[in-house]
């Protein structure tokens, strides 16, 4: 053999370019393997052919049903896109819950999508906001006003995270476990994670106070992700999994790639994936904490369960885009009921629930929408200020920011009563107790006074005041 063999001779052989290829070509050219040497030894690399798309869609559960036209709409929509999801070549089973709404395009997981993938994590399919979960802490008999002002005082909402003076303590225990692993071990996201350690972030994220119907105890659920820590992971498991789309099933649609489990990178994605879950936990913990140590009050019961997560059953991965778990086997750390939350004036419900062949073992994780942000925000008429106290009459409700977010009230989400109806229809988990609604905090519209919208403000009257 009078010269090396490259890359581009053994694409035109007929192989296709992959991981495989620089390893291959460095042995090749060592053991100067031409002929029938070389054809003997490629061979074990002409079984990597695509992986091809399911030619029809695997079957998959509907829970939901359309009450009305505009929730028809919402339902074929949802549907149809389960059906192309369906088609992704690890997938072996799927169900949508009764608040399931698009959430791209066609071939997306809807939110209340639930995906069975083997032996493969889809980062796509629990999305940025890794972890999105609600805990519970009862109170005992503590006044609700108190504790809801305590947690004013003591939440963030909004973009960012904490200055070093307003953070909470990193413990030692997450730091060695981002530091073990090299999806994790890095300055920045390191940084994100301790200032971004309490905090809630904004959109649908709540801090709700109420009282249990069962026992009059007042008690705070608090909503929200992974923030900063997990947007990045997210960021890097997405890169990870085009690569391999690229090299194993090019058909896929890019935002159901996959990695497969089974490799290193599959490996370390879940570690960090558990990582990111004790983080969130964490977040959640450390609120709640501050709260009740600023009223010098005891904590009665806490328990909490993610609705966005990847869940474990031995060769399984479930997908849980916006579905509350129910089955025990998907949480390791279980300690009580689940939670279900629907829009600030309704009740957080307290659910347990089995398994059936049709929910897979998951419930609902809230009311969902019909409509976007922007059509609901369209349909409204009257001022801020009216529709606010209209949708908001007998509660405390406030929004971080000072500024209100009409797409975050009420008359947002999907019916309540419709929800809760078609959990009892399609046996979706058993309403055990209801967190009765005194008032909560959310973001609000941050965005209306945010800094970059200041500073052009600023540059704008300059340039006119200069002209």
């Amino acid at each position: 053999m009078n010269t090396k063999i490259t890359g581009h001779d053994l694409i035109a052989l007929g192989y296709r370019q992959g991981k495989w290829m620089k390893d291959a070509i460095i042995y090749i050219n060592e053991n100067r393997l031409e002929g029938d040497a070389l054809e003997t030894y490629l061979e074990q690399f002409k079984s990597q052919d695509p992986i091809a798309l399911h030619k029809t869609s695997i079957e998959f559960s509907i829970n939901i049903k359309a009450e009305n036209e505009l929730e028809e709409d919402n339902v074929s929509k949802v549907i149809n896109s389960m059906q192309t999801l369906m088609k992704t070549p690890t997938l072996v089973d799927g169900a949508i819950m009764p608040d399931a709404c698009p959430a791209g395009p066609d071939g997306t997981i809807p939110v209340g999508g639930v995906a069975v993938a083997k032996n493969a994590i889809h980062p796509g399919m629990h999305s940025a906001d890794i972890c999105c979960s609600v805990m519970l802490t009862d109170f005992g008999n503590a006044n609700p006003k108190d504790i809801l002002d305590a947690a004013h005082v003591n939440t963030h909402f909004g973009p960012g995270g904490r200055d070093r003076h307003t953070q909470f303590r990193f413990p030692k225990e997450l730091l060695d476990a981002f530091k073990g692993n090299f999806l994790l071990n890095d300055n920045q996201m390191i940084q994100i994670a301790r200032s971004h350690l309490g905090t809630q972030g904004d959109g649908n994220h709540f801090l709700f106070v109420g009282t249990s119907k069962k026992t009059g105890n007042t008690m705070m659920v608090t909503h929200h992700g992974s923030r900063g820590p997990g947007a990045r992971l997210y960021t890097k498991g997405m890169k990870i999994a085009e690569r391999f789309r690229k090299e194993l099933s090019p058909e896929t649609k890019k935002q159901n790639a996959w990695i497969p489990f089974d490799t290193d990178e599959g490996q370390s994605y879940w570690e960090a994936l558990q990582t990111i879950r004790d983080w969130t936990k964490t977040n959640h913990e450390v609120i709640h904490n501050s709260v009740a140590e600023s009223l010098e009050i005891a904590i009665e019961n806490r328990y909490w369960n993610e609705h966005n997560f990847v869940f474990k059953d031995g060769d399984l991965f479930y997908h849980a885009k916006g579905a509350t778990p129910l089955d025990a086997k998907f949480m390791p750390d279980i300690t009580g009921p689940r939670l279900i939350p629907l829009n600030m004036s309704e009740p957080v419900l307290i659910v347990e629930g089995s398994t059936t062949t049709t929910n897979l073992g998951f419930a609902p994780h809230g009311a969902g929408r019909n409509v976007s942000r922007t059509q609901h925000r369209k349909s409204k008429t009257g001022t801020i200020m009216q529709i606010f106290k209209e949708e908001t009459k007998g509660l405390d409700v406030r929004f971080f920011s000072k500024e209100i977010d009409i797409t975050e009230l009420p008359s947002a989400y999907k019916n309540a009563k419709t929800v809760r109806d078609q959990m009892d229809e399609f046996d979706l988990g058993n309403v055990i107790d209801e967190v009765m609604p005194y008032g909560c905090i959310m973001a609000g519209d941050w965005q209306k006074n945010a800094p970059w919208k200041i500073r052009r403000e600023k540059r704008k009257n300059s340039r006119n005041n200069n002209s």
